[in-house]
């Protein structure tokens, strides 16, 4: 949700060093919704060679969106401890009170609870607060607003590639039931459980890119 992409260093240097990765990064002063940021990410996809979609967490929803454009490049699609539609249907109900939530203020202890558990570890509470704490409160308010009025399961139903769900075993963020509405509206999704907290990509880097890599192998073989 912090868009900087600082948070994915980890992953990427799990990742063989044959891979090319490239990351993208949100302005961390707009606020802007799920269309706009995605225009984005749309900028960042390579015109003219194969390559695989990975979208973490809030942006589960951007790679959903951008897969259904069906770009003749695209392979696969990864999607990491994310959703399809609002994870939490309790937030709606809280909607009017987004604007008051104490985004910059608030303890660290929250964010170790919901997104790392009994994975925190100093560095990665350290880069977790340093992502965080680039971004201004109010886009971040913006952000959660998008998650909670975000549908594309329709979308989703138009993705024609493979598809692999990393979903991670103590995500204290986002529920067992955002996967299996994902397997339910597109049953050859690959589902792989890995032991790790909400940052899955953070915590477990080998973990990740390890299926990561043996997806691509067999989207390479399927042709």
């Amino acid at each position: 949700m912090d868009g900087t992409s600082h948070l994915f260093l980890p992953f990427t240097a799990a990742l063989n060093p044959g891979v090319r990765v490239r990351t993208v990064s949100y302005p961390v002063d707009e606020p802007l919704g799920y269309e706009a940021l995605a225009s984005i990410a749309r900028s960042v996809l390579p015109p003219d060679e194969p390559f695989i979609l990975l979208g973490e967490s809030f942006s589960g929803p951007i790679a959903v969106m951008l897969a259904a454009e069906g770009h003749a490049q695209l392979k696969g699609l990864v999607l990491c401890c994310t959703f399809v539609r609002n994870p939490l249907p309790w937030l709606a109900r809280l909607r009017a009170l987004i604007g008051v939530l104490p985004f910059g203020g608030a303890p660290l202890w929250v964010m170790d609870h919901l997104l790392l558990g009994k994975f925190a570890t100093q560095s990665l509470r350290a880069a977790l607060a340093l992502a965080v704490g680039q971004v201004a409160p109010g886009v971040m308010r913006a952000r959660l607003r998008a998650v909670v009025a975000v549908d594309v399961a329709a979308q989703f139903g138009n993705v024609r590639v493979p598809c692999l769900y990393l979903q991670a075993a103590h995500d204290r963020l986002v529920p067992p039931e955002a996967a299996s509405l994902i397997a339910a509206l597109k049953p050859d999704t690959q589902v792989v459980r890995v032991n790790a907290p909400h940052c899955l990509l953070q915590a477990a880097p080998a973990d990740a890119a390890a299926a990561v890599e043996e997806f691509s192998r067999q989207v390479q073989r399927a042709g």
